[in-house]
């Protein structure tokens, strides 16, 4: 056959293929979440507490998007260990997904003998949507308004030791902690706690001199004066906080890369449900009461993609990998 009469032919046969595979991957979507049927949105912290907040302000507008509720579940409990499991349990239908920040994904796994889930083999990253930064803040009961000041304070008023809260054990603040002793040659130990939320309340009690949490835990008490953030993780000062300080202008080394939130499903959820939350999830960010509310919680907002928020949680995980082996820590 002469291959200008083949033309039109391979022509419908393209277009018949691409329709065919259309109305499959439509179909495979509309199997995988029946219209109406609920989304729940783990989240591995109690009521109240940063990644609780932050899911909320997502799910009122994602359900728009969607054209389904999302309902926000809080499986709080050993640093997100236990939302974690529950998306591995849960069948990758696209109704169950986990919104998380780094330490159920990068940490836990490296700290936990059994943490019973492999975020490799597991899980699915569908998207990332901001990043943070750790930080160290003191209690309004106590003199220090700078880190030097804070340090002074533990040698003078509190013979060289002091305790520091963090919100979880084998958490990135307990190596902060770690990282803070050895630098001021003092003796502060990390308390840990079952979250950000008693932790800061410890904190506002005056239970505790200081904490080391993410910007969204303490940005509300830094405006009203009851906490005072006095150093920073990142490669520049936060904007939030543009008098305070980073961990690096303190002399601290590989304390650059920002924590991170994003969302993730179970492995085998098909990519057209991944795809349509991200989607979904791209439009939302971009309404501006919503970028307002996240940034006014101390998140830097920006969207990635599948691919991009994949590479990141990976090179994150690297950069604290070493952080943690160079410690001593042992899993537990």
């Amino acid at each position: 056959m002469p291959l200008a009469s083949s033309l039109p032919f391979a022509s419908r046969l393209l277009r018949r293929t691409f329709a065919a595979g259309m109305l499959l991957a439509a179909a495979g979507l509309a199997a995988a979440q029946p219209a109406g049927t609920p989304i729940r949105l783990l989240v591995g912290f109690p009521a109240g507490a940063g990644s609780d907040a932050i899911a909320r302000v997502l799910a009122e507008k994602l359900k728009d998007e969607l054209g389904t509720n999302v309902v926000v579940e809080n499986r709080a409990g050993a640093g997100g260990q236990i939302a974690a499991q529950a998306l591995k349990a849960a069948p990758a239908d696209g109704h169950t997904l986990f919104l998380t920040h780094d330490h159920s994904i990068s940490i836990l796994p490296q700290v936990t003998r059994n943490p019973g889930f492999d975020p490799a083999s597991d899980f699915t990253p569908v998207a990332g949507f901001a990043t943070f930064a750790n930080v160290l803040a003191v209690s309004g009961a106590t003199p220090a308004k700078t880190m030097q000041e804070y340090v002074n304070w533990v040698k003078t008023a509190k013979g060289g030791k002091d305790t520091i809260g963090v919100p979880a054990p084998g958490s990135i603040p307990v190596f902060l902690v770690q990282l803070i002793a050895k630098k001021y040659g003092i003796d502060v130990q990390a308390a840990p706690y079952r979250g950000s939320a008693p932790m800061t309340a410890d904190m506002l009690g005056n239970q505790i001199s200081s904490g080391i949490a993410s910007v969204p835990d303490f940005i509300e008490y830094q405006k009203q004066g009851k906490v005072r953030i006095v150093a920073t993780i990142g490669a520049k000062r936060d904007p939030l906080l543009p008098g305070v300080p980073t961990f690096t202008e303190l002399g601290f080394q590989n304390l650059t890369d920002y924590p991170w939130y994003g969302i993730f499903a179970p492995v085998g959820t098909p990519q057209p449900v991944v795809d349509r939350f991200g989607a979904a999830l791209q439009k939302v960010l971009a309404m501006p009461d919503v970028k307002k509310k996240l940034t006014d919680m101390g998140l830097n907002v920006a969207y990635e993609p599948q691919g991009q928020f994949a590479g990141r949680v990976r090179t994150y995980t690297q950069t604290w990998e070493g952080i943690i082996k160079a410690s001593g820590f042992q899993p537990q």
